[in-house]
């Protein structure tokens, strides 16, 4: 099992102190700004990335 990846910036703010929140799995807790945030993986999309053709072919 893999440990999940931490955040490297508030996005509230942009500082980097964070610490793991104590509310719940995924919190964090920025000591900057004092906000608390959570971070949630949602899924994958269906359709996935597409690239635009005409982007690809430059002759």
């Amino acid at each position: 099992m893999s440990e999940r990846a931490a955040p490297f910036y508030c996005p509230y703010c942009g500082d980097e102190d964070l610490r793991p929140g104590e509310t719940g799995h995924g919190t964090w807790e920025c000591a900057a700004c004092n906000r608390a945030f959570q971070l949630k993986f949602l899924g994958l999309l269906a359709h996935g990335l597409r690239r635009n053709d005409a982007e690809g072919n430059a002759t």
